[in-house]
């Protein structure tokens, strides 16, 4: 049987303890802008595909839109190791890539010409490459194809649909920013909204006050995530973290903070937008990576250049 994974070790990179990272793996149009590629793909086929790969091998790929989100963790990497150099608490990124290890040689001469902290190159032939997320200890997983993030999240790891788009590196700290129904929480609400509207919403979570909220896609990375965050004070941390949610304040938003208070989450800032538009409070955050699973809030955050991650 041939091959269908080959992995490339970064050797320029220390390798992380998987069993204690937050491993992330990102595919190759997730992390740079492959589009023109991608089209030549799908118009000339693979050969032709990657024949232009290698001709173009020594050619820097342009960032895409999880680029400034994996250079905000590889500080986050930085600051914890200059306060415990033993730690193995730490974000190991890995890249996941259909291209054939030949046609991969751009993707990997790419990401040493930036300097990204990629400890393994992973070029799978396979057409589901999802399946070898678990084996590499996966908790994030972020992907430019539907299919792939539809197929990760019935695996059981947080996954979201990154669309290409224009973004400019923000400043650190890494800024983090969830949404809450069926991205953190689950979606109980939202379902009882469909079926009895607004009013019948608010009765639910009045009367559910004091039940946590049951688990959503997202959780998972969230509370790790957040686990890392409590490494540091308040002022000093790396990581700042926030819940923008379509929930109002005063009807929905106490059995949110009551969720997070009873699952250990440490949240920086909470805005409760009564279903209002996101993308200013977006745009004030400045986020490097926006997660949510209404496709309107993710044109919303498009609309004001924020990196934007749906959760479908």
């Amino acid at each position: 049987m041939a091959e269908l994974e080959s992995t490339v070790i970064n050797t320029n990179v220390k390798q992380k303890d998987p069993s204690m990272a937050l491993v992330i793996a990102v595919t190759t149009r997730a992390i740079f802008n492959l589009e023109e590629e991608h089209k030549l793909y799908l118009e000339k086929g693979k050969e032709e595909y990657t024949r232009y790969q290698q001709a173009n091998q020594d050619k820097p790929l342009p960032p895409g839109t999880a680029f400034p989100f994996i250079q905000a963790v590889q500080y986050v990497n930085k600051k914890i190791l200059e306060s415990n150099p033993a730690e193995r608490d730490l974000f190991d990124i890995l890249v996941l890539s259909n291209n054939s290890p030949e046609s991969g040689v751009r993707i990997v001469n790419s990401a040493k010409h930036y300097g990204l902290e990629i400890s393994k190159f992973c070029f799978v032939s396979d057409e589901d490459s999802t399946q070898y997320l678990k084996s590499h200890g996966v908790k994030l997983f972020l992907s430019a194809d539907r299919t792939d993030v539809c197929n990760a999240l019935q695996r059981g790891v947080s996954a979201a649909l990154v669309f290409q788009q224009e973004v400019q590196a923000p400043s650190t700290p890494l800024r983090v920013v969830f949404d809450g129904d069926a991205v953190l929480f689950s979606d109980e609400t939202d379902q009882i909204f469909q079926q009895q509207g607004l009013q019948g919403a608010v009765q639910y979570e009045r009367a559910m006050e004091a039940v946590p909220i049951g688990e959503g896609p997202l959780k998972a990375f969230a509370m790790h995530l957040g686990r890392m965050r409590k490494k540091f004070g308040q002022e000093e941390s790396p990581i700042r973290t926030y819940l923008v949610t379509a929930r109002s304040g005063r009807d929905m938003g106490v059995r949110a903070i009551k969720t997070l208070r009873e699952w250990g989450l440490p949240i920086d800032e909470a805005f409760f937008m009564d279903g209002a538009p996101k993308g200013p409070i977006l745009a004030q955050i400045q986020p490097h990576i926006f997660f949510d699973d209404g496709l309107h809030n993710i044109q919303g955050a498009q609309n004001v250049g924020v990196p934007s991650a749906w959760v479908p």
